[in-house]
């Protein structure tokens, strides 16, 4: 790891929500981290491209005063590995998260890895995909409060069809700090997926017994990985 500026404290956190998903994914996590003082920032991605949602995460880092800790969930992985050489940006966070070397065909390497049964359940409209309310519920947000659950879908952001097809150019992982958290009852993304990028990456790793969104499940948990790569402390309540 080559960066120098991972020796500094952050103060701030960047939290990117993955495909299916918008900023309100990570409406558990953010109070743990702002009363640990630190200035939280969520990024509503447009999901239209991977060109469009790194711009957007890029904005959200250019407004940072000082050293950030960017973290991604699911597709976020992807954009967080492109964007992570922001200047600002000390550590990276994946959780359960996508992350592809340069320019690696990603979909040709989970291929390698058991199928998710959340696959089965995209419905394409007009160019656009989401996840049927029935494989939203079972799949992407298994364990969850059925009313929380529904709610989520709700906000669920649909995706440009070619969304995934998006490349990245670098990857920042191998430059930064590195934090990832396995979600051991995933059904969105292989665990032994997960488990393979985390080892890549060298990451520092923890497992949690989650569904995909294990933020949402597992809330402290993942502000204790996110407080860690910032090299703070959980307040207490």
């Amino acid at each position: 790891m080559s960066d120098t500026s991972s020796a500094q404290p952050a103060r701030n956190v960047v939290l990117v929500h993955g495909a299916y998903a918008d900023g309100s994914s990570w409406s558990d996590v953010i109070p743990l981290l702002q009363r640990a003082g630190l200035t939280v920032t969520a990024v509503q991605n447009p999901l239209t491209s991977l060109a469009d949602d790194v711009a957007a995460t890029n904005r959200a880092l250019d407004r940072q005063d000082g050293p950030t800790v960017l973290v991604g969930h699911s597709w976020a992985g992807t954009i967080i590995s492109e964007a992570g050489n922001h200047p600002r940006v000390t550590a990276l966070v994946y959780v359960a998260a996508r992350a592809p070397d340069a320019g690696e065909d990603y979909a040709a390497l989970a291929a390698k890895y058991p199928t998710p049964p959340a696959n089965a359940g995209l419905v394409h409209h007009d160019g656009y995909a989401q996840l049927s309310e029935s494989a939203f519920l079972a799949d992407f947000a298994g364990g969850i409060e059925e009313n929380r659950a529904r709610a989520l879908y709700a906000v669920q952001g649909p995706i440009a069809k070619d969304l995934f097809q998006g490349r990245t150019t670098t990857a920042a992982w191998r430059d930064r700090r590195c934090y990832y958290s396995i979600s051991t009852q995933d059904r969105t993304t292989a665990p032994e997926l997960e488990r393979f990028l985390a080892d890549r990456m060298n990451a520092t790793t923890i497992e949690v017994e989650s569904s995909h969104l294990a933020m949402v499940t597992h809330p402290e948990t993942i502000a204790d990985l996110i407080l860690m790569a910032t090299r703070r402390t959980r307040s207490p309540a």
